[in-house]
């Protein structure tokens, strides 16, 4: 049995009308014409959806269950019929980005605040990952497009530049390399380094040029255990400066004197795949990401001054 979901539209105006008359006159439609639509219905589905033997007719238990079935059927088909709207405008239907964790996470938020409260019918999915697995990621799961503070190149790969972020080398004040003038790389070597877990699957590649590279390396999941670690005097390490400039301000943490240099400005990228072009919802996001990127960068900057 095919249901009519017509059928069910005229239902539900019915009940929602309080009579056929009425409902009659909403549809512009004879009275008997949605009498006869009900009852086409009822011999369809072999039960009586109204009781007529009041002077007003009355749903059934049956018809009530129905009505109550019908109306989320009628939403249902209400939001495809929406989707489908939406999508004839040019949004795609799913839309994934990858992130690397050690980048600004407040405009990408920000960028995708604004893209949700614009209610378009695009499902959006973020992923955070480190260093080489951010790649990893975007390529395996062909994700549409991917913020990196490194990555490897290829022909078919656009990547649209962010405005710099600089990475501090520092250490707790606690820490004995702290009060060190001119720190030798032996010297760093004779301490722990606090670094980030590269998530991808291949270990031999080095996306990370900043690692030391020594024997005595903690691998963090993410900045925010990695600060953590610092403040406590655990190790020193590499952090972005939009992270600590409280505690560069309030010298929890302090930038070491190393004589290979303790600064170090990165340019992050956005990037797609030319062969899978950005649908509406991803320019739209490339864009917001673009434009809050600007915001996020000058005001980071006029803190620091």
């Amino acid at each position: 049995m095919r249901l009519d979901i017509e059928a069910l539209r005229v239902l539900d105006i019915i009940i929602q009308q309080g009579s056929f008359a009425k409902a009659a006159e909403k549809l512009c439609k004879a009275q008997s014409a949605v009498s006869y639509q009900i009852k086409k219905l009822e011999q369809q589905l072999g039960f009586d959806i109204f009781d007529r033997s009041h002077y007003r007719a009355e749903l059934t238990p049956k018809g009530q269950v129905l009505w109550s079935e019908g109306r989320r059927m009628l939403e249902l088909a209400s939001r495809i019929e929406t989707l489908a709207e939406r999508y004839s405008e040019g949004w795609e239907p799913s839309f994934e980005l990858v992130i690397d964790g050690s980048l600004p996470m407040e405009p990408v938020m920000r960028a995708l605040k604004t893209l949700v409260d614009k209610d378009i019918p695009t499902k959006t999915q973020v992923k955070v990952e480190a260093l080489g697995g951010v790649q990893m990621r975007f390529e395996h799961d062909h994700s549409d497009l991917m913020l990196v503070k490194d990555y490897h190149p290829a022909p078919n790969l656009k990547a649209i530049p962010l405005p710099p972020i600089t990475f501090i080398l520092v250490a707790s004040p606690e820490h004995p390399l702290a009060t060190q003038q001119q720190i030798s790389l032996d010297q760093l070597y004779d301490h722990v380094e606090l670094t980030i877990q590269d998530t991808s699957e291949n270990k031999n590649q080095k996306l990370d040029a900043l690692q030391f590279g020594g024997d005595r390396v903690f691998y963090m999941h993410g900045f925010t255990g990695k600060k953590t670690a610092l403040l406590m005097g655990l190790g020193f390490g590499w952090m972005p400066t939009f992270m600590i400039d409280d505690e560069l301000t309030n010298k929890t943490l302090i930038e070491l004197n190393y004589v290979g240099g303790s600064q170090a400005t990165f340019t992050p990228q956005l990037v797609f795949d030319t062969g899978r072009p950005l649908g509406k919802a991803g320019q739209m996001v490339t864009d917001l990401i673009l434009d809050e990127f600007q915001t996020f960068d000058l005001a980071s900057s006029n803190k620091r001054q």
